[in-house]
């Protein structure tokens, strides 16, 4: 294996696809780079890949001290394994080799406060230490992700060229990299991007049902719906795909491959951490919950079967009511829909980006966030430069949905909203995404809510105390008695 004249500028260790692709990425960027992986196979197939892809400057090695010792000082090495246990180990191994001033970057979706732990941990070696979200899948990784890196400015500035040219460049707002800021921040920002990924799947996948099942669309007609919208608001990385899946024909036999996709979506656990962060922050995150929710009750596949059966006996076929609808309108209004949930669903998240950066002070610039994720990553989209708008006019904005255009174009779309909805309940097919992305909307742009009778309630029976509209302070009052007195 061909060594390096001179050391090389940055290293790789964790040689899986994300971590081949984005070693090939920076090589071909012409940065040289050393790559290592415990397994050494995969290190000779990295460089074997090289050579094919264009003679890249990439440098394979079998050995974790080699590897350390052909990069230049001070050591940037950039990890990619999977999140957990074996991010310690890969930092135990490296470490060792390692010197004072020298720096480790972790690529994967990470947990934030186990970066945090290994950021003050790195510190007492003398170690500098970045968490840094990737998002793009294998494709971005190898032609240009969108890249989040949070914990240390001084590791953040040894890089930040190769970041620049590296990361996907967007030609009206730049490479999509920005430091995010301290500690955890970019893994918690990346991992609110994957909720928010979740969101946006299942409003998709809500959308395909009810123009499948109720406007009866084949695969054909819903692969040039998906396209045609790919042209105007939701032009976006997910509608894009999604189109493309519409178009696959089955390879092991008649019709299209999608129709034969087992209905049990899998998961990571990123979605999952999103809802609980939401929760601990009292953040409401209907959208991105119920998308959990939906993953959950679509592993229950055998149940669901057997539930089927029950209620098919009790006069409950699939589909409710067989009703002719209007396509083209149908069209046009799950289009409208599906465009407003996505504004609810941005709302919680980059919401809940700004709670944890108030509680740990990482003062996160949600205006840079949206520009970031233009390019690159998976939950790309045209309608993200709107948000950065939104947030360059007013960064205290509380909510995208009190933005002005956001606002005007919820309360153009609210009428079709409704409309899929109530198609939807009424012909038994569920849509949790678009109903309580609605009920989100519905509970937010009221004045009074009927919280008044559950406070009224706590009082009754634990003496929570309740305030007034009326008159300040807290207040109590004897429920139970007065209402004993009423009934004598």
């Amino acid at each position: 294996m061909a060594a390096p004249s001179k050391p090389t500028r940055i290293g790789l260790a964790g040689l899986a696809v994300m971590g081949q692709n984005l070693a090939l990425n920076i090589a071909e960027k012409g940065f040289p780079i050393s790559v290592y992986n415990r397994t050494t196979s995969k290190v000779d197939e990295t460089v074997e890949r090289a050579k094919k892809e264009g003679d890249l400057p990439l440098y394979g090695f079998h050995d974790p001290e080699s590897f350390v010792q052909s990069i230049q000082k001070p050591r940037v090495i950039i990890m990619l394994v999977k999140a957990g246990a074996p991010v310690d180990q890969t930092i135990k191994t490296l470490s060792a080799y390692m010197e004072k001033g020298d720096c480790i970057i972790d690529g994967g979706n990470e947990w934030y406060e186990n970066t945090e732990r290994r950021e003050k941990a790195m510190a007492e070696l003398g170690l500098l230490y970045l968490g840094m979200g990737v998002s793009g899948g294998e494709e971005g990784a190898r032609h240009g992700p969108s890249l989040m890196p949070g914990g240390s400015f001084e590791a953040y500035k040894y890089i930040e060229d190769i970041l620049l040219k590296v990361a996907a460049q967007v030609p009206d707002s730049g490479p999509c990299v920005t430091f995010v800021g301290k500690g955890g921040s970019g893994n918690f920002v990346k991992m609110v991007h994957n909720g928010i990924e979740y969101g946006d799947m299942q409003l998709i996948a809500e959308a395909y049902d009810v123009l499948k099942s109720v406007g009866k669309l084949s695969n054909e007609e819903l692969q040039n719906v998906f396209s045609e919208w790919n042209k105007g608001e939701l032009l976006s990385f997910l509608i894009e795909i999604t189109a493309d899946i519409f178009g696959i024909k089955n390879d092991k036999g008649d019709g299209y491959l999608v129709d034969k996709v087992l209905d049990k979506t899998g998961m990571k656990g990123t979605g999952k951490w999103t809802v609980q962060q939401a929760a601990d922050l009292s953040v409401a995150a209907p959208t991105i919950a119920s998308s959990l929710d939906a993953r959950f009750l679509s592993g229950l596949k055998e149940e669901r079967v057997e539930a089927a059966k029950v209620f098919k006996a009790g006069g409950f076929g699939e589909i409710l009511t067989d009703q002719v609808v209007d396509k083209k309108k149908l069209i046009d209004d799950v289009r409208q829909a599906l465009y407003a949930s996505k504004i609810c669903s941005y709302s919680q998240g980059m919401n809940l980006i700004r709670a944890k950066s108030i509680e740990k002070g990482w003062d996160l610039k949600l205006g840079e966030l949206a520009r970031i994720w233009k390019g690159g990553c998976i939950i790309r989209a045209v309608f993200l430069d709107r948000i950065k708008k939104a947030y360059d006019r007013n960064p205290d904005l509380a909510n995208l949905l009190v933005d002005p255009e956001f606002a005007k174009e919820i309360i153009e779309r609210q009428s079709a909203w409704r409309r899929v909805v109530c198609l939807a309940i009424n012909s038994g097919i569920s849509t949790p995404g678009m109903s309580s992305s609605l009920a989100y909307f519905d509970t937010y742009r009221r004045e009074r809510l009927p919280a008044n009778l559950v406070q009224a309630q706590r009082d009754y029976f634990g003496a929570h105390t309740y305030e007034r509209v009326d008159t300040e302070g807290s207040f109590h009052t004897e429920w139970f008695k007065i209402a004993r007195e009423l009934k004598n």
